[in-house]
């Protein structure tokens, strides 16, 4: 009993060690903090070889969108690795939901990630919202 009291302290600290070593790289931003702000920048920092995520709010049903790609300053640094919608997760018409990148560390330095929030179609408004994220990989 005793041996079996001590493999599930050991198993637990260990578990916990996990847990806390374990980073969750993201960055997000809501339709409110785009509707206080037109350009917004951030800064992330990741370790080499971490993945991180952006999640943007995104309303397609106005006719805007995020670019899939996003624009990368250095693509030996970091490189884009996924994009996915996210639907609404009211189903009302108008709801709005995100966009989701996902990037990879690939060498230690500086790299700056932007994206523009345009509609798309000849004359539609470009750029109304700008958002730009600075990554210093470790």
């Amino acid at each position: 009993m005793k041996i079996l009291s001590v493999f599930f302290g050991i198993f637990f600290t260990i578990s916990l060690c996990l847990i806390g070593c374990a980073s969750i790289n993201s960055m997000s931003l809501t339709c409110d903090d785009l509707r206080q702000q037109k350009n917004i920048s951030r800064q992330i920092d990741v370790n080499l070889g971490d993945t991180f995520t952006v999640e943007l709010c995104s309303n397609p049903s106005t006719g805007f969108r995020w670019l899939d790609s996003a624009n990368i300053s250095d693509h030996s640094i970091v490189q884009q690795v996924d994009h996915k919608n996210i639907a609404p997760s009211k189903a009302m018409p108008g709801a709005p939901g995100q966009q989701v990148w996902t990037f990879k560390a690939l060498r230690k330095g500086t790299a700056q990630i932007t994206n523009e929030y345009s509609q798309s179609w000849s004359g539609g408004q470009e750029s109304a919202w700008k958002f730009a994220l600075g990554v210093m990989v470790k």
